[in-house]
């Protein structure tokens, strides 16, 4: 593991531009922070412009900024703060086997607890809002995220028939340009910076659907297109992509949102429960 990207940035230093010295200064100066941020955070923290960010990976030899924050990740500089990938080391004993257990768990707690923290009790009252009084609510991501979205539909689906998963990319292309604004998005995506995301969500703001999302970056993209954001916590590093610990947090933001759903029509709610429960206890042997 070495440290090349930042030795690019150091050698290249005086042929940047005035801005481009000023996003160098800032990266060199809190390389660990940076592989954990968006790019409209990174934008914001070091007082440039996201083109700026852009032009600057590609006169490094990137194609873009996800590569510039997997390079960080594998730095040595960055890597000298303390992160839930050392519950993976050395687990050739029990007793370090051990240890990993606990560091996961450690880090499961972590997610939660971040996410608490930074719960908005307003935000997620208006998501269930939207929820409720919507005609349809499409459940959306893409990778990792779409298994989120589809974990979110396989619980509402319990007790309401009008949550729809989507998988395939193109296809929520396509059933976004079909929506009303009686309809809902609820959007998983922890960067909230994705292309695929981007299409789907320019066609949701123009058909003004109300979109909720769920993310880690507050002031991603995605975060620019939704009506309501719910932050999850734990800073997942581009090595970490798909983490469970970044997963706990989102799961947690579904099961609150679920309770609050339930509640609003507790008995009705409940009787579907139940309704639901008994179809699939006939698959038990």
């Amino acid at each position: 593991m070495t440290d090349s990207i930042l030795d690019a940035m150091t050698e290249q230093y005086n042929s940047l531009t005035r801005s481009g010295k000023k996003l160098a200064n800032y990266i060199l100066s809190n390389t660990a922070e940076t592989q954990y941020l968006s790019i409209s955070s990174l934008a914001e923290n070091s007082g440039v412009s996201e083109a700026t960010i852009t032009r600057f990976c590609r006169m490094l030899g990137l194609g873009g900024y996800h590569e510039l924050k997997l390079a960080l990740a594998k730095s040595d500089r960055a890597n000298t703060a303390a992160n839930s990938e050392a519950a993976f080391s050395s687990v050739s004993d029990s007793t370090t086997l051990e240890n990993m257990c606990r560091n996961l768990r450690d880090s499961y707690l972590l997610s939660v607890n971040d996410t608490i923290a930074q719960l908005d009790p307003f935000s997620l009252k208006l998501a269930v809002d939207l929820l409720v009084k919507s005609r349809r609510v499409y459940c959306f991501g893409q990778g990792g995220s779409m298994v989120m979205a589809k974990e979110a539909w396989a619980l509402f689906s319990t007790v309401t028939p009008k949550f729809i998963h989507i998988e395939d990319s193109h296809m929520q292309t396509i059933a976004t340009a079909l929506m009303t604004s009686e309809d809902v998005i609820l959007f998983f995506s922890y960067s909230g910076s994705t292309r695929d995301m981007k299409e789907v969500l320019d066609i949701a703001s123009e058909r003004h659907v109300p979109i909720i999302l769920i993310t880690h970056f507050r002031k991603s993209l995605a975060a620019s297109f939704a009506d309501v954001s719910l932050i999850c916590g734990y800073n997942e590093n581009p090595l970490q992509s798909g983490s469970v610990a970044a997963k706990m947090g989102q799961m947690f933001l579904i099961d609150c949102l679920f309770h609050v759903y339930c509640s609003r029509n507790a008995e009705e709610n409940s009787a579907f429960r139940d309704a639901t429960s008994q179809a699939v206890s006939k698959k038990l042997l």
